[in-house]
């Protein structure tokens, strides 16, 4: 530790790319090991048969097209390499096929394609026997239906009598080909048959690959013993190579190797050499077969006509992966050491930490990037995709805005800005200070309580202005009038009505009556009690010219008795002990309108209090920033306010935070885009400080964008069919990874039990909505009404009326959970990634519950004392 500590002193550029070069090489050694080589055992014979259907790429029978001759016949030369056999499925689809088979040399097993159309199936037999009579040395045997009985497409019966037709028509042995099971409840079809073609497929089982070679020969062999009198031929048996998981089955190359390679060797050892492999070539169009996408990769070439695994030696199932790691190492390098030389301060767990996280992102990007080209994606796919890289890349910004945080936090060594109580001045020290409370139809009592506390201030020179806004009633406005003449000359009162620009606007007016010899402004919340030596610890900052804020915590008190406004309480407390240190290293905190002291001079000379935003504080603090004066923060609780009396003012008080944040990041735009008199860090922290609540807004249009695409997975599964792992990656790594911050970070900073913790973090997540609308419309218009947070309690009624505040949360619950069911109902628990995708609906519907479990507990609080 000595021998690094020592080279980043002397060296800081060689020990920030030592560990970059560190981070990067387990990043190859993450992609490595993701594509460990396999070695299943070698293949070196031909292969006895292939499962052949002739369509190219973008060809799709469905929609009627046609291969042509030098199509099928390069498709036919590829396949004769590797086979002499195989196997068709249609005589009327590509009928040039066994003519163009015949002319190779290649052996055919020819197919009639049965099912419910009568009159098709006819002359789909008729076409059989004709091409059976054509081509006598060519087609070795006939198949009339595939799985036909499976499907459920024809009785046994009528089966039955179209095999007794061909086999009365024809020379060659006649089949029918059917899964395992379908021989066992009929078997009364062996009568019928010349011998038994057996379709066996263990990844329908659900089992994983190599146990699955196993659970074939066993099948082959119990049909053996069932049916000893006949031979049994495999029609189809493969493994796939991409799509759904099911169940402990695994789509992928290196199990599609293992799998075949494996069973080419056990079938010999056994005595099997009558098989069909499926299929030679992927057929993209069979992912909408109903297999899922699965259905488009048991093909040992893909659509462009390549080998997908090698016969011998070692499977790699990414062959590409050297390439997509150093992308990724490349992508990430020089951001690692730029981090890694600017926060040499940042202790070492903590840089790896972070440069970890950077270099986890941009293996993200890449292999988002480049995963869907292993899949055949229509253009509706690729448009779909288009729209959701940015959405993903800006999830992984989120997530390294979080993390960095994070690391600041915990890995820090020491605070570099810390602020804390300072001696008071002598009385002839000190600054005058004039206390602005703007207040709204608060109740007397509540203002009454927070003027007292003034009165009790330990500090002379002081005043206090009241200034009451827009208050209709005259007897809520009065007893506080009354009130003030009797604490005195220090205390005035001001009914200002009507007046414009509300709480900015009363703060402005406060400004023209305020004493002339005033050089601090401070403004506090009516619902406040301040301690004694607010103002006499704090306004020395004020001596450094440089200093236009004094900004302490915002804090509650008479909580702990009441559940909701306990979790309210401690939900504030997260930001204030946790991110505003974080933004206070740049010297870029959130002012807030509560607890906070404003150089007079600066205040005025930068234009006064902002009245056209409904978060006239913030954007105060970000003008004087610009202003080039220092903002202090104190982490000392110098006042304690009221919660928000219930769930609606909760959520409204934070609607208005974030509609105002967007008005101020668009009215300021500028400042945040070019360099000027902000720092990199403050433009950085106020143009990301933002990003968890577009993290909000990204869950809100992420839910509806999954409530629409399951609603095309189970009605239109032809169009909404992309790769799942896209979404569920991302969104359950940035789900728990937030979450583990979240929870960590509590843990370390804020001083409350796992509970609280827990109940903090339900009222948090019960805001996600509110924000995703503040910060909606606060980017798509201009002004909304300033609501004052109501702190006294309103709500009653039946318990339906608990609910009320949270009825949008409650439709986007009920809505997510009729998802989950009918997800549940159309595909089930069989595929992995169905599941996965019911677990990401089940995770979006958090934040909404959380709300409607809020606006419960501050229904049920009314009556706890608080």
């Amino acid at each position: 530790m000595s021998a690094v500590t020592t080279t980043e002193k002397s060296h800081p550029i060689l020990a920030a790319l030592i560990l970059a070069i560190v981070v990067a090489a387990l990043n190859v050694g993450l992609w490595f090991v993701a594509n460990l080589p396999n070695g299943p055992e070698d293949w070196k014979a031909p292969i006895p048969g292939f499962a052949f259907t002739a369509y190219q790429r973008y060809q799709n029978p469905i929609k009627g097209d046609v291969s042509t001759d030098p199509e099928i016949d390069a498709d036919l030369r590829l396949v004769k390499k590797y086979s002499p056999r195989i196997r068709t499925y249609s005589v009327l689809e590509n009928p040039q096929t066994i003519r163009l088979a015949d002319k190779e040399g290649l052996d055919v097993m020819a197919g009639a394609n049965i099912d419910t159309r009568l009159e098709n199936n006819e002359r789909e037999i008729e076409a059989l026997i004709a091409q059976a009579h054509r081509y006598p040395k060519t087609i070795s045997r006939v198949i009339v239906g595939n799985e036909t009985l499976f499907r459920n497409d024809l009785k046994p019966e009528q089966m039955m009598a179209y095999l007794d037709r061909v086999r009365a028509a024809v020379r060659q042995p006649v089949s029918i080909a059917e899964p395992f099971h379908i021989w066992l409840q009929n078997p009364e079809l062996v009568d019928h048959v010349d011998f038994i073609t057996v379709h066996l497929f263990p990844y329908w089982n659900g089992i994983e690959a190599r146990a699955g070679v196993t659970d074939s020969i066993e099948s082959y062999k119990a049909l053996r013993a069932r049916f000893p009198g006949k031979h049994i031929a495999i029609g189809e048996i493969g493994w796939p190579s991409n799509g759904d998981r099911f169940k402990y089955a695994y789509p992928s190359v290196s199990n599609e190797a293992i799998f075949l390679r494996t069973f080419f060797n056990q079938a010999k050892l056994n005595g099997i050499d009558d098989y069909y492999v499926l299929e030679a070539i992927d057929q993209p169009w069979k992912e909408n077969l109903g297999e899922g996408r699965t259905g488009a990769y048991w093909g040992m070439f893909n659509a462009d006509r390549q080998l997908k695994f090698p016969f011998t030696g070692p499977v790699t199932e990414d062959v590409s992966w050297p390439w997509k790691a150093l992308a990724a190492s490349l992508l990430a390098f020089a951001p690692m050491v730029w981090f890694g030389s600017r926060f040499r301060r940042f202790k070492l767990t903590g840089r790896l930490f972070f440069m970890g996280l950077v270099q986890l992102a941009c293996g993200l990007i890449v292999w988002s990037a480049t995963l869907p080209f292993n899949f055949y994606l229509s253009p509706f796919d690729w448009a779909m995709l288009i729209l959701l890289f940015p959405a993903q890349v800006a999830i992984l910004g989120i997530l390294l805005i979080n993390g960095f945080e994070f690391t600041e936090v915990l890995w820090r060594r020491s605070w570099i800005r810390h602020a804390g109580m300072l001696p008071p001045d002598p009385v002839e020290r000190q600054p005058f200070v004039s206390i602005h409370l703007a207040c709204h139809n608060e109740p007397p009592e509540m203002v009454q309580v927070t003027l007292d506390s003034l009165a009790r201030l330990d500090y002379e020179n002081f005043e206090v202005l009241v200034l009451d806004n827009n208050t209709k009633d005259p007897a809520v406005w009065k007893p506080v009038e009354e009130y003030c003449a009797k604490l005195g000359p220090k205390f005035r009162f001001f009914h200002l009505e009507p007046w414009p620009g509300y709480k900015a606007g009363a703060l402005n007016f406060g400004l023209t009556v305020t004493d002339e010899r005033a050089e601090v402004v401070a403004v506090i919340d009516a619902d406040y009690e301040v301690r004694e030596d607010w103002l006499s610890t704090l306004t020395g900052y004020f001596h450094d010219a440089k200093v236009a804020v004094v900004q302490c915590p915002q804090a509650h008190r008479d909580f702990e008795k009441n559940r909701f406004r306990r979790m309210t309480a401690w939900e504030y407390d997260g930001f204030f002990r946790i991110g505003m240190h974080h933004r206070n290293e740049r010297n870029a905190i959130i002012q807030h309108g509560t607890m906070t002291m404003v150089r007079r001079s600066a205040l005025e000379g930068t234009g006064g209090w902002s009245e056209w935003t409904i978060c006239e504080d913030a954007e105060l603090g970000l003008r004087l920033m610009h202003a080039g004066y220092e903002l202090v923060y104190v982490d000392e609780l110098m006042g304690k306010g009221l919660t928000p009396a219930d769930f609606k003012a909760y959520k409204s008080q934070r609607y208005r935070w974030a509609f105002g944040a967007m008005q101020i990041l668009k009215g300021r735009w500028h400042w945040m885009t070019r360099k000027g008199p902000l720092s990199a860090g403050q433009r950085f922290h106020f143009l990301t400080g933002w990003f968890s609540w577009f993290a909000d807004a990204l869950h809100y249009v992420f839910t509806m964008m999954g409530l629409l695409w399951t609603a095309g997975m189970i009605y239109a599964p032809d169009y909404f069919n992309l790769p799942m792992q896209l979404f569920l990656i991302p969104v359950i790594g940035f789900f728990f990874a937030k979450a583990i911050f979240g929870v960590v970070l509590y843990r370390a900073r804020v001083p409350c039990g796992w509970y609280d913790t827990i109940m903090a973090s339900v009222a948090s997540m019960g805001l996600s909505h509110a924000i995703a609308r503040g910060i909606l419309h606060g980017l798509t218009r201009e002004k909304t009404a300033f609501v004052v947070t109501a702190k006294s309690r309103r709500m009653g009624g039946s318990s339906f009326a608990a609910f009320a505040p949270v009825r949008e949360e409650v439709l986007m619950a009920v809505a997510l959970l009729l998802a989950i069911i009918g997800m549940g109902m159309h595909y089930g628990t069989q595929y992995v990634e169905s599941t996965l995708w019911m677990f990401i609906l089940a995770a979006q519907s958090i934040p909404y519950v959380s709300a409607m479990i809020g606006a419960w507990i501050a229904f049920r609080s009314g009556d706890e004392a608080g």
